[in-house]
């Protein structure tokens, strides 16, 4: 069609598909955060709403305490360990000294050394007292982290079993949570969307027509960006479910919308030509003859060649003769191209 129209009128057009879109760019802004500030509605909870803290209170405060048990035991444990080790690398070195001393003595076979070989006796046996003092605070930081570690397990199992119970509860509130906030973003966008229906059947040709094809892109927007993602899914059923019903009903009505063209069409072609030709807008003509289909039955025409002046579908004049100059031309032509006189048999507004 924009080859039918005046220079000035595509720039107006242009320009108010602008406006279109601009009115739909800021209907999208407040309609995103309205959908977006939905969720507010609803009081978000947490898992702890779902535990009762006269049973869960104290357990995890038990839960803490054996972990710093466990902890305090386990640091202990290093550092006995650590002087464990200390004691038995005295002693050995303490053992190796002795036996290179008592190979020596038994070479000399000095009776004066018989004190020495009583202290460094003692000293033997002090270090291993001492080793076996350790040793016995080693099991016993070992039994305390034990029964630190099993009592901290069995509070934990406790813990995770409430805790398993509630998240269960928690994860069905929040699929009613969101069942709900899905609701209210279905009640505010559906009725735009049937009001976006309803303009685009009645409205969409008429003089605030940007503002029209704004508010339904913003409607189709709000629906199909703002809804649909948050459609819940229970298993793919919900969305498998409301996509065949909505491909049942644009079907339908596209099949009917077909329908009622075909008739539409079928009674226009029954028409005298004059009558057809008054009911044509020139913009349209244009349009189609353009597209080199017929203007009246919209099925093709070969319109170069000079033989054809009528529709061989639907008997539509497509060409005549200029009454002043005899010139073949465009029957729905307002003026001759050749001679420039006003058509009188055009019926077609311009």
């Amino acid at each position: 069609m924009s080859k039918s129209l005046r220079l000035s009128e595509k720039w107006f057009r242009r320009g108010l598909w602008l406006v279109a879109l601009l009115f739909a760019g800021f209907l999208i802004g407040l309609g995103g955060t309205v959908v977006g500030d939905l969720p507010r509605v609803e009081q978000g909870k947490t898992l702890d709403d779902f535990l009762d803290p006269v049973l869960v209170q104290p357990l995890r405060d038990e839960i803490k305490r054996t972990d710093e048990a466990r902890q305090a035991a386990q640091d202990e444990l290093e550092r006995v360990d650590l002087q464990l080790n200390a004691a038995r690398q005295a002693s050995d070195n303490a053992r190796e000294a002795f036996a290179n001393w008592v190979a020596t003595r038994h070479v000399t076979q000095r009776a004066d050394q018989d004190a020495e070989l009583i202290k460094r006796n003692r000293e033997l046996d002090e270090y291993s007292a001492q080793v076996s003092a350790l040793q016995k605070q080693v099991t016993a930081k070992q039994q305390a982290m034990l029964d630190a570690t099993q009592s901290h397990e069995k509070l934990q199992a406790r813990l995770d079993n409430d805790e398993a119970e509630a998240r269960q509860r928690w994860a069905a509130e929040d699929r009613r949570t969101q069942l709900r906030v899905f609701l209210y973003r279905l009640a505010l966008t559906l009725p735009l969307l049937v009001l976006a229906g309803w303009l685009f059947a009645r409205k969409r040709k008429s003089e605030y027509w940007p503002f029209v094809w704004g508010f339904i892109f913003f409607a189709l927007f709000a629906f199909f960006v703002e809804l649909v993602p948050y459609l819940p899914s229970y298993g793919g059923y919900v969305r498998y479910l409301v996509g065949i019903v909505m491909t049942v009903l644009i079907g339908r009505y596209s099949i009917r919308a077909l329908n009622d063209y075909l008739a539409r069409q079928r009674e226009a072609e029954q028409l005298p030509d004059a009558e057809r030709r008054r009911e044509l807008s020139y913009d349209l003509v244009l349009a189609r003859l353009g597209k080199g289909v017929c203007p009246g039955c919209e099925r093709g025409v070969d319109l170069k060649s000079t033989e054809i002046d009528f529709c061989p579908h639907c008997g539509i004049s497509l060409f005549d003769h200029c009454e002043s100059c005899k010139t073949r031309k465009n029957s729905f032509a307002c003026f001759c191209h050749s001679c420039g006189v006003q058509a009188q048999n055009n019926k077609a507004g311009a």
